[in-house]
């Protein structure tokens, strides 16, 4: 992936190219991970009226937002909300439906500057699509965190590594890693083999298994050892591990809902135009 191919707008203030599913169907090899929109840095311009997306509804799914610079207000219809700044995540479970929208925080967007975040889709088992919604503010400060010996830095917001753990609940087994290496560094993640595992290169570059994987590049890895192990470029690098236990059942999808059957994908629709989703504000 090269930088401004394939990129599109969300709204008007998320400049994002989907790497998952991406130009191949990525909907098995990534499972439990549905969709990865990767908005790479880019400068906006100040403004006194926020960027972002609208009003708009989820069901049968989790979104996952990382920030890495800039600065996200969210509010949505369970009457949850907050800003996420850099090093923060908001994990929403969207579960049996919310509405939702996020703009560039106010004192943000005035100022302008450099965005640069993540947003995950994770799928949820049939049994938990129809759960209550739940919102998880995930700050910095809370996040686990791994020295390697080598200088580079994990930080864990879900899953565990030694004996550090994210401080994300998730409903299914998963694993989501910013890493740092220094250069040259070789680091050596264990990740449950049974676990589908993928690494998308944020700066730098990763070298493994005889491949390097450039700088807003995904590389998905046939896991069957006891660890993912990845050395960087000579400048050092930063990535993100993405792991998971396949949740292996039928998808339907349509447009922001992802069930199991188009039964259920009618019914979404049904409840949304019924305004049983809720209301904001």
């Amino acid at each position: 992936m090269t930088r401004g191919a394939g990129f599109h707008w969300v709204g008007d203030g998320f400049y994002v190219t989907q790497v998952i599913p991406g130009p191949y169907d990525l909907t098995r090899a990534a499972d439990p991970f549905l969709m990865m929109d990767y908005h790479a840095p880019y400068h906006y311009a100040p403004t006194d009226t926020p960027r972002g997306v609208g009003v708009h509804p989820h069901r049968g799914f989790e979104t996952v937002t990382l920030a890495f610079e800039g600065s996200v207000a969210h509010h949505d219809s369970t009457g949850a909300g907050g800003v996420i700044h850099p090093g923060d995540v908001q994990w929403m479970t969207a579960a049996s439906g919310v509405l939702h929208q996020e703009y560039h925080e106010a004192e943000w967007a005035r100022r302008g500057g450099t965005f640069h975040m993540m947003q995950l889709w994770v799928n949820l088992p049939a049994a938990h699509k129809m759960d209550p919604p739940r919102y998880q503010a995930l700050t910095a400060d809370r996040m686990g965190r791994v020295d390697l010996p080598g200088g580079g830095v994990v930080t864990l917001v879900a899953g565990s590594l030694g004996d550090a753990t994210g401080p994300a609940q998730t409903v299914t087994p998963i694993e989501l890693w910013d890493v740092r290496l220094t250069p040259s560094e070789t680091a050596e993640l264990a990740v449950p083999v049974s676990h589908h595992a993928m690494v998308f290169v944020l700066d730098g570059q990763v070298t493994a298994a005889g491949s390097t994987i450039a700088a807003q590049h995904l590389a998905l890895f046939d896991h069957d050892g006891a660890a993912l192990v990845l050395t960087a470029g000579g400048e050092g690098c930063r990535f993100v591990v993405l792991a998971g236990e396949p949740i292996d059942e039928p998808i339907a999808s349509y447009g922001p809902f992802v069930m199991n059957t188009r039964d259920e994908l009618i019914q979404a629709v049904d409840d949304f135009n019924a305004g049983r989703f809720g209301r904001i504000g």
